[in-house]
Order: structure tokens, then sequence, then C-alpha cells
């Protein structure tokens, strides 16, 4: 088992946004992320200097393990909540400090593999055809008073492996300030891999 922790701002209305991703005790235990004009720069990718970002297309990205979001991008999570079927309010519960409702609901096999990178949606396709259904992932939403997203949690037990993503929305409306990497600190890649990079 191990847990994952990815943190930071995120401007959805100007598409901007940096994360911090950490994982104790990986080999490689740390990346930043800055998404910025419809592209994502990545620290820590293997075969890349020290000081210089992997950039890459935003759309280009793909998710390798399931409930993980290509590079990390919280609106890749906001996609997939959005398209939960079978939804039912849950009671109001505490959540991120204030008062919310929380709805579930499942993920269908098309929303649970959106973006997924050829070999993983592979071997989900195979998991659903032995289970003669899709496999069932479960999503929670908890939306406030004034009708804003503040929690978002989705799930899967699988032949007991289990996947847990959970996504708090904090400090809503507050400026976030991006600073992208100098182009002469950059250099292309067309994937990137690695528990860090989903």
């Amino acid at each position: 088992m191990y847990g994952l922790t990815v943190s930071g701002g995120f401007d959805f209305a100007a598409d901007k946004g940096h994360l911090a991703v950490d994982l104790p005790g990986g080999a490689i235990d740390h990346s930043d992320q800055i998404f910025a004009d419809n592209k994502i720069y990545i620290s820590g990718v293997q075969g890349i200097g020290e000081g210089t970002w992997g950039v890459m297309p935003r759309d280009e990205a793909e998710a390798h393990y399931l409930l993980r979001a290509p590079l990390n991008d919280p609106e890749h999570v906001l996609q997939q909540i959005a398209a939960m079927r079978e939804i039912s309010q849950e009671g109001t519960e505490n959540v991120q400090g204030v008062r919310a409702v929380r709805y579930r609901g499942i993920l269908d096999h098309r929303t649970a593999t959106l973006r997924m990178a050829t070999g993983m949606r592979t071997r989900m396709d195979q998991a659903r055809d032995a289970l003669g259904s899709d496999v069932p992932v479960f999503a929670d939403a908890w939306v406030d008073g004034r009708g804003r997203l503040v929690q978002i949690r989705m799930n899967v037990n699988m032949s007991g492996a289990r996947v847990t993503l959970t996504m708090a929305l904090s400090d809503i409306g507050k400026p976030v300030r991006v600073r992208v990497p100098r182009a002469s600190d950059t250099v292309p890649v067309t994937e990137v891999g690695g528990i860090l990079n989903g």
C-alpha cells in the first residue's frame, strides 16, 4: 500500500496551475508540474538533466493507472465526476470546513478509462470482459450550499486491489500564480511514465 500526495493551486477558468507530487520513500519521490498555455511542464523526468523541464501538449498526456489523471490533471478528474451515473443524494456532512451535500454514483467503463494509455486500457477491457460487466468504480461528490464542489472521491476494489482517489478543493476564488519555465529550460517529451505522473 502506498499514498501519493498531489497538492497545489489551480485556476480552472484561466486553465493554469501548479502541482507538487510526493511519494515518500519512492525511487523518485517528488515532481513538480506546471499547467499553462495548453502545455504541461514536468520536473524530474527520467533521462532529462537536473533543472530541465519536460514539456508536452496537455491533451496528449495519458493515464497509466486506474483512477489516475494524465499527469495528475485535476480537470480530468472533474470531467470524470461530471459523467457520474445512477446518482443518489446521501445526506449532509462537514467537509473541508463547510457543510456539504454528498452525492454518490458510479463511473461507467468509458469514463473510468478516459484518456488511458493503450496497455492499461487493454487490461481494463479484459477485466470488464472477465466480470461480464463494468469494473465497479464508485464516485462521491460533496457540494456546498453555494453549489461549489468541495471534495471528490473515487474508489474501486477489484480482487483485493483497492484504489482510492480523493481530491479536495479549497480556497475557491483565491488567485493562482504560475511561473512557466523558460523555453531554454525545457525539452519536448512525448510520453512520461512513473507512479508520480499518473
